[in-house]
């Protein structure tokens, strides 16, 4: 899971950097808003803790940004902020925050309400069926389908396909997709994802016209 941290104060970055990596996260760091907005809009992370008072543009404006925008807008988002009046609280939950810290706060607890944030966010976009176009991926039968005719895959194409279905039309490269399907620990050399792309397009074409994009020096991604 991908963390990104809004936040401008160096000894708040190094205490949730400290803590986030020590629970198994992938951490990044941005220091003002207009920094924050150009990494959101570069990769989107799985959740963001964010700083109301930034430099450049505020967290507030950073969070409306969040929202109007289709490939974030369900990103979780947890405010960690010194604003702790009880207007500013609801300020922030209507402006789309999930969850309102303020400062000082416990650390056991901050990572309570990761963890619980995560869960539910996970929850709210897994679903048994997924489709795209003609193709059907059915997770808990670990089936898939296009059109009428089965499509029988190999466990990482399986993988591959899912992660695709769940980002449609979203480029990841040979590295991104290294650590989402084949996991961050697991050492594999990047041509073998090649591999498995070509096992999964022989499939998948078997019964319709070629759903892979390829993009020149940036990577692979599933048509819309």
């Amino acid at each position: 899971m991908s963390i990104l941290v809004i936040e401008d104060e160096w000894s708040i970055r190094k205490l949730l950097k400290m803590n986030l990596k020590e629970a198994g996260y992938s951490v990044s760091f941005a220091e003002d808003g207009d920094q924050a907005l150009e990494m959101v809009a570069e990769e989107v992370p799985d959740m963001i803790l964010l700083d109301w008072m930034l430099p450049a543009t505020s967290g507030i404006e950073v969070l409306r940004y969040i929202r109007r925008n289709a490939s974030t807008k369900h990103v979780p988002v947890i405010m960690l902020t010194a604003r702790g009046s009880e207007n500013d609280r609801v300020t922030g939950l209507d402006y789309g925050a999930d969850d309102y810290i303020a400062k000082p706060f416990s650390p056991n607890e901050l990572m309570a309400r990761v963890r619980a944030l995560l869960r539910r966010s996970r929850r709210d976009i897994e679903s048994d069926i997924l489709r795209s176009g003609d193709i059907e991926l059915n997770t808990e039968e670990r089936r898939v389908r296009r059109g009428d005719s089965d499509v029988h895959l190999g466990p990482t194409e399986f993988r591959l396909l899912e992660h695709f279905m769940r980002n449609p039309g979203r480029v990841f490269s040979r590295e991104q997709l290294l650590n989402c399907v084949w996991g961050r620990d697991i050492y594999v050399e990047e041509r073998t994802v090649d591999v498995h792309i070509r096992r999964l397009r022989k499939a998948l074409n078997l019964w319709g016209k070629d759903v892979i994009r390829t993009v020149r020096s940036m990577g692979y991604a599933l048509e819309k």
